[in-house]
């Protein structure tokens, strides 16, 4: 159980409830967002489901390595954003994109602050999670967003029929995993009470189980698949699921990452299903350590099982004069990569750019007009 002090600071994050000087408050910045539009769908091949999910990502571009990459062309962006869309019949398709509104020569790549040098493991130091307990809190916001992919990752509700997850959780690069097929998403609700007569071990928290959707159809950023990407790839681990019904539960928006300097004490907040402590929610937050243009680096306490989940912050809306949360990131995972010929390890989450913005709210809403407030 964690220290009464621990505890309380951990609800008031959560509850929002911390106080920040009555004159500063740390602003969602505006960004000037371009517009990212379908131009021409073609059918494909259907997809032959082979391959095996693995929650693990590995690269061989380490923070330095992504800071070095040139910018990429306008033609580079066009192809990294098109897409793939698989269906639930198993139908496949892929879509070429235009961008528009862009100034490429406006895309620098951040410096961010120098990453500490980090151990070879998932857990830095003290384990710093906290599993999740009580419907109060799990079937509230902002922890009723999280929701269990089929595959065995975690996914966010970003609209009512749309999850935001990592695209490795579907696809490994080459091809789509074999639970990509009948890919559902899992939503946890309370069990049926048990019998009447059976009042015991009341006072234990209530079971939970999941209630599962179906998903309709899967967008996948060519970003992210081998051979038609950068050698990078990492920026690109996102996707996108349509579910077949509405979910009926509040989801958090999607809004575009400001910068490490810019976030509440520059920290980031997530829940996911971590493998190891099965069937919980696991919350965490921690400070981002360095950064480039796609990516943030963390060493918040994760393990696999948290890949896809939607890394968010809260900042004050200006426009709307309130607080809001919003996700400006997807965990990846835990990313292993050669550093000075050394494996290195780091937990990191994808950035969402102004580009990748138009491109997940366009998916979302079918509209860009709707989409051009980051």
């Amino acid at each position: 159980m964690a220290p009464l002090p621990t505890l309380l600071i951990l609800l008031c994050a959560v509850r929002g409830a911390l106080l920040y000087h009555p004159i500063w408050k740390p602003m969602w910045p505006a960004s000037k967002v371009p517009v990212v539009l379908p131009q021409l769908t073609e059918d494909l091949d259907a997809p032959e489901f082979t391959a095996e999910a693995k929650l693990e990502v590995t690269s061989p571009c380490g923070p330095e390595c992504h800071k070095r990459a040139s910018v990429p062309s306008y033609e580079e962006l066009k192809e990294l954003l098109s897409y793939e869309t698989l269906y639930f019949n198993g139908s496949l398709t892929q879509t070429s994109v235009g961008i528009y509104g862009l100034n490429v020569a406006e895309l620098a790549r951040t410096q961010g602050t120098k990453g500490r040098s980090r151990a070879k493991r998932q857990i830095y130091g003290h384990d710093s999670r906290f599993s999740i307990f009580g419907k109060d809190f799990l079937l509230n916001y902002p922890f009723s967003t999280s929701v269990k992919v089929s595959t065995g990752c975690t996914g966010t509700l970003v609209a009512d029929r749309h999850v935001l997850t990592a695209a490795h959780c579907v696809h490994d690069g080459k091809s789509y995993v074999k639970g990509a097929k009948k890919l559902k998403v899992g939503f946890l609700k309370p069990r049926q009470k048990e019998e009447s007569g059976n009042q015991t071990r009341s006072h234990l928290p209530e079971k939970m189980k999941f209630q599962w959707i179906r998903v309709k159809r899967t967008h996948v950023p060519k970003g992210w698949i081998k051979g038609n990407a950068n050698d990078i790839g990492m920026d690109y681990d996102y996707a996108l699921l349509e579910l077949k019904k509405p979910h009926k539960r509040r989801y958090m928006k999607i809004g575009v990452s400001p910068m490490a300097k810019q976030l509440p004490a520059g920290r980031i907040h997530f829940s996911g299903y971590d493998n190891d402590r099965w069937g919980n929610l696991v919350y965490r937050f921690c400070k981002v350590r360095e950064e480039t243009y796609d990516l943030l680096y963390q060493q918040c306490d994760a393990q696999p099982g948290a890949s896809g989940s939607g890394v968010y912050v809260r900042m004050w809306k200006r426009e709307h004069r309130r607080w809001e949360r919003r996700i400006i990131g997807i965990f990846s995972g835990h990313q292993w990569v050669e550093r000075d010929g050394m494996p290195q390890d780091f937990n990191v989450a994808v950035r969402i750019t102004p580009l990748k913005y138009a491109q997940i709210c366009y998916w979302i809403k079918g509209n860009y007009a709707d989409c051009r407030d980051g």
